[in-house]
């Protein structure tokens, strides 16, 4: 049966790539803005918020440099300074959370298989939540840990150093901490909650922390192949849709690929409005 879902999603057909704010996403975020401008107000017309939002869009797919945006989005400087204004009043992370809602409301959202990976990447500029690469003589880093349900939709983002193992990020993920999207529910014995982790997790704190928070565990161990177990042949089609979500969906966006921000709130905003398409293309694709 797994395998049978892992051909689908490999045949499933895809959106074409986002490049504006598509018209039902913008229905459901636009309440989360305050007004473009107060009545009475001197001085010009304001750039309308639909294209500030597209020009933060542009350069979030394209990794240019704010100030090089085209003008067509309005001044570079300007929807930087909106998108820091939106990223510090919390707008950034309602929006997120509007499309997690409209997606559990859509599909449910599918706890009973989560998986759990980190991706590491340079961070030249320094800055918060960074630290020196040990696979990469040391250099400024930073690692991007990442929780997804069954679907490979993003539950749950915390940003750490590049320095700092894999584990230390991971209870950032599962506890209801500022990284979780969503509160999970509580698991059961007629609903379990099962958890895929590679060997960077094969750790007995790892165990210790599933086992405290109900999940059952599925880690691949350091000598075994990647091969399926006898009895779980589930493995590989799980820890795909979170492979699939960092490398396919997040990746493609290039602002995210080196982070140039220093601080690690704008970086987590650029983060959460990738997650925020990808949650809208899972919702279009069921």
């Amino acid at each position: 049966m797994c395998q049978r879902e892992y051909q689908r999603d490999l045949k499933r057909v895809q959106l074409p790539t986002i490049w504006t704010i598509p018209e039902k996403m913008w229905q459901r975020i636009r309440p989360l803005l305050p007004p473009e401008k107060e009545p009475g107000t001197p001085g010009r017309p304001p750039v309308p918020f639909r294209k500030v939002m597209d020009g933060i869009l542009f350069v979030l797919r394209t990794g240019c440099q704010w100030k090089a945006l085209p003008r067509g989005y309005g001044s570079g400087s300007t929807v930087h300074r909106r998108f820091q204004q939106w990223v510090a009043a919390g707008i950034i992370d309602a929006i997120v959370r509007v499309m997690v809602e409209w997606y559990e409301r859509s599909w449910g959202i599918d706890w009973e298989w989560q998986a759990a990976d980190t991706k590491l990447l340079a961070a030249p500029l320094g800055g918060e939540a960074t630290g020196p690469n040990p696979t990469d003589l040391g250099k400024s880093g930073t690692k991007r840990h990442l929780l997804v349900d069954g679907r490979g939709v993003p539950l749950a983002f915390h940003l750490s150093a590049a320095n700092r193992h894999d584990l230390k990020g991971l209870s950032h993920l599962l506890k209801p901490e500022e990284g979780v999207l969503e509160i999970r529910p509580e698991p059961s014995e007629h609903a379990p909650q099962h958890l895929c982790l590679d060997k960077a997790y094969d750790a007995e704190e790892a165990d210790l922390l599933l086992e405290e928070l109900g999940y059952i565990g599925h880690i691949k161990r350091r000598g075994e192949n990647d091969d399926p177990g006898v009895g779980e042949p589930i493995y590989p089609a799980r820890r795909w849709k979170v492979e699939r979500s960092i490398s396919w969906a997040l990746n493609n966006m290039r602002k995210l690929r080196v982070r140039w921000e220093k601080k690690a709130e704008n970086y987590r905003g650029l983060w959460l409005l990738a997650a925020a398409l990808l949650t809208y293309r899972r919702i279009i694709l069921g």
